[in-house]
């Protein structure tokens, strides 16, 4: 197997940084200096990815290298922060050359398309797993919390659900064509950045939706202090998933499935239309599905019990 640096050289050291990057120093020493821009606040988040619990082992390598950074980058978008810089850690079997450069293929693509700079981290030899840590720039008075629900609050989704939920079983059955869009919408997820700044000044909370609809919110409405009426039926399910699974399991998906990575936001009921019209802009939909209320818990739903997805072994978190 090659070594760390020669590894690091060959695959994950970026070309030199602009200046207005914020990179005084980045790959190829102990630590990278950064420079945040005055006044901002530094966001700063880390998700491990580990094969087979998180995805596919078999998956193709520039998927597993995009979605590393994609479900890091959701974190930022619920915070509506701008991303900045991120550190990746990488564990892998072998020296596979060829794996490797599809895999940072698929990791430097979204680094571009998201403004985000690659400036350290490390490869080391074992199982397969990606940690990557991120860091996004936001205001100290927009900074988005699951905290601020309130209660009248209208919740509403980005896009669609039970896509990752979909795109999972689909693997499962044998299917490997990305161009699948419920495929697509669980090896390669977009992280809703542009969302996430669009709303900040319109919402009052926000989550990103990575271990179900259920689960997140009841994260949301814990840190908030609040209960929540949900309209099942609103939910908006994502493309094929009906088709795939069936009626009554693509509705299960959209509640519980993990692996969607909308956002999950409170606003006022007087914010819904500029905050529709917002996200109509950048070609997403925006639907509410249900109202925060003063009452603790959840109601409107039943799923005997079933609180999240747990990612792709059923362990995890």
């Amino acid at each position: 197997m090659a070594s760390e640096f020669e590894l690091i050289a060959r695959h994950f050291t970026p070309a030199t940084p602009a200046p207005e990057s914020g990179v005084a120093f980045g790959v190829g020493d102990d630590c990278a200096l950064l420079a945040p821009r005055p006044g901002l606040r530094l966001a700063v988040s880390v998700d491990t990815s580990v094969a087979d619990v998180h995805f596919p082992a078999d998956a193709p390598p520039e998927a597993i290298g995009y979605r590393a950074l994609a479900v890091s980058l959701s974190d930022l978008a619920a915070m509506g922060a701008e991303p900045r810089w991120c550190l990746m850690a990488l564990s892998l079997h072998a020296d596979d050359d060829a794996w490797l450069a599809e895999f940072a293929r698929g990791f430097h693509g979204l680094c571009r398309s998201s403004g985000t700079a690659l400036v350290g981290g490390d490869v080391t030899r074992g199982e397969l797993a990606v940690g990557v840590t991120v860091m996004g720039e936001v205001s100290p008075d927009q900074a988005l919390t699951r905290g601020g629900a309130r209660a009248g609050d209208i919740l509403a989704v980005t896009g669609a659900l039970g896509g990752g939920a979909g795109g999972l079983a689909l693997w499962r059955r044998g299917e490997r064509d990305l161009s699948h869009p419920l495929l697509a919408r669980y090896l390669m997820p977009q992280p809703r950045l542009a969302a996430g700044l669009a709303l900040r000044d319109l919402i009052h909370a926000a989550i990103d939706i990575s271990d179900g609809l259920l689960a997140d919110l009841e994260h949301l409405l814990a840190a908030s202090g609040v209960g929540a009426r949900l309209e099942a039926e609103a939910l908006p399910l994502a493309e094929g998933l009906v088709e795939a699974l069936g009626c009554e399991e693509a509705h299960r998906a959209a509640i519980s499935g993990g692996d969607d990575y909308e956002l999950l936001v409170s606003l006022p009921s007087t914010a819904l239309d500029e905050a529709t019209r917002r996200l109509a802009g950048l070609g997403l939909a925006l639907t509410p599905i249900g109202v925060a209320r003063d009452e603790r818990g959840v109601v409107g739903v039943a799923l005997d019990g079933t609180h999240g997805w747990q990612h792709f072994q059923g362990g995890g978190g």
